[in-house]
Order: structure tokens, then C-alpha cells, then sequence
């Protein structure tokens, strides 16, 4: 049972990370019965969402000959080129029409600076320019993190794996989550969440 320290965090769960979006993860839709019943139990629910501009620079058509799904160095790191996708103000951008929007108490949207990308809840992908969502959670009293959504491999895991770093109590709810599993991406976020005390629970 979810307790006041509790808070359920619904990444990204968007009709552009959908089947028929323009990065749609395989059965992402399929979630949505479970991830409204999670947040009808959890005190505090919080959604985050893509928000990009359209020049953002994480997009394969921002790099004349360069093909979605290939990298490419940033100042930051290597950044894996997305087919443009949760462009602000789309209807690509906007929540799965399933989702129970309204139980949530907090939407961050992310992602929203041209230059850099953001698949974490709480970081930026430069690992240090903050969102915010951690000082929230603070000052609600939030100690522990259930996560959800999409897309396990990216989002999901890189949230949770900031938020155990963080110092939060976190489990992340594989069968309420969906991933892309690119190269070996999936098994190497749970390895990766494991390694950072992540509870992986089905």
C-alpha cells in the first residue's frame, strides 16, 4: 500500500511514444490500465512529458545526412538522433488520450532547451542542470519513488537512476512500463538500475 512518503512517477506517456507516434515504443499503450489504477492508489502522482522545439537538437532532421537512431558527439556526451517527435503545442506532444491526467498534481515537461537533451525527471542530459522535480518531492516529504511508463530503456530508467542518486527510495514497475531496447539498451538499463539499488518488481 502507498504511503504519505510515496509518489508515483508516469514518464512520458504521450501519443508520439505510441503505436502510430513518430517514436512509438512497442505496446506503449497497452500500460494504461495499470498505470491509472497505480495512480488512483498513490498520494501524490506526478507526469512528465517531451516537450521539445522543433529545432531541438536531438532530432535526425536537424543533422542534414543524418539518420535517425545513429549518434553524435555533443558537449555533453554522445546523443543518440531521434526522428522528430513531442514537438510543443503537436498533438504528438500531447498525453495519451487513456491517461487519467487529472489525478496528476504535477506535470513537468522537459526537453524544452534546443541544445541539450532530457530523458531524466531530474537532470538535463548533461547530468547537472536540474528540472526541479527533486526539490518538490522534498518539500512534500516524498521518500520513495515508484516509476512507470515510457520508455524503460531511456526515460524511465535514466529517471530512476538519478532519483536513487538522489538519495530517494526507488522501484520501477516492468510490467507498467514499455521499452525501445535499442543495441542492448534495455538490458543494460536494468543492469544499470540494479548496480544503483533500483527495485525492479514485475
Amino acid at each position: 500500500m502507498a504511503e504519505p512518503q510515496d509518489a508515483l512517477i508516469v514518464i512520458d506517456i504521450q501519443n508520439d511514444f505510441c503505436p502510430g507516434g513518430a517514436l512509438a515504443v512497442a505496446g506503449g499503450d497497452e500500460i494504461l490500465p495499470q498505470v491509472n489504477a497505480l495512480m488512483a492508489q498513490f498520494p501524490v502522482s506526478v507526469l512528465t512529458q517531451d516537450w521539445h522545439p522543433e529545432n531541438h537538437s536531438s532530432f535526425a532532421a536537424n543533422h542534414p545526412g543524418a539518420a535517425p537512431f545513429s549518434q553524435v558527439p555533443m558537449p555533453y556526451g554522445m546523443q543518440t538522433l531521434w526522428p522528430s517527435h513531442c514537438v510543443q503545442g503537436s498533438e504528438g506532444a500531447d498525453f495519451h488520450p487513456g491517461l487519467d491526467v487529472e489525478r496528476a498534481e504535477l506535470i513537468l515537461r522537459k526537453g524544452f532547451r534546443p541544445g541539450i537533451d532530457s530523458y531524466s525527471a531530474f537532470f538535463e542530459n548533461d547530468r547537472s542542470t536540474a528540472t526541479g522535480l527533486a526539490g518538490y518531492l522534498r518539500e512534500r516529504g516524498i521518500t520513495r519513488l515508484t516509476f512507470v511508463g515510457l520508455a524503460l530503456d531511456f526515460c524511465v530508467g535514466w529517471s530512476a537512476l538519478d532519483a536513487a542518486r538522489l538519495g530517494f527510495e526507488v522501484r520501477v514497475i516492468e510490467s507498467a512500463c514499455r521499452a525501445i531496447d535499442l543495441d542492448g539498451s534495455l538490458e543494460a538499463a536494468r543492469a544499470a538500475m540494479r548496480a544503483a539499488g533500483v527495485e525492479l518488481s514485475a
